[in-house]
């Protein structure tokens, strides 16, 4: 009876493991959703190497348009505090005026609270 046992533990084991020997004829089925799973993932494969180099490049677009427009924005903050400073220099007494006037301004919008 132990003899009977270990037979049948023995073919339950092996009965539950994939016969790696078996051919392609004897599962159709595996074989046709194999086939399957490997076309959706070479489809998969290609559509994120496509969206990959398409966020590549819109990046790459992106960065040196923010550095164009960076390099534009400081050319202009020289040129108008090179005017600002011509102007106040110039005219010291209203430039006074205008810092005293704005001052009154934050101070009067803090003490709001």
């Amino acid at each position: 009876m132990a003899t009977a046992t270990t037979n049948s533990k023995a073919s339950t084991s092996n009965s539950s493991k994939v016969d790696p020997t078996l051919s392609t004829s004897e599962a159709p089925l595996t074989d046709k959703a194999t086939s399957a799973a490997h076309s959706a993932v070479d489809a998969l494969s290609t559509r994120a190497a496509t969206a990959e180099q398409s966020i590549r490049e819109g990046a790459t677009s992106s960065a040196e348009t923010l550095t164009e427009k960076q390099q534009i924005a400081r050319e202009k903050i020289t040129q108008y505090s090179g005017k600002t400073r011509q102007l106040a220099s110039e005219n010291p007494l209203a430039t006074a005026g205008i810092a005293f006037a704005a001052g009154m301004l934050v101070t009067a919008l803090f003490n709001r609270k």
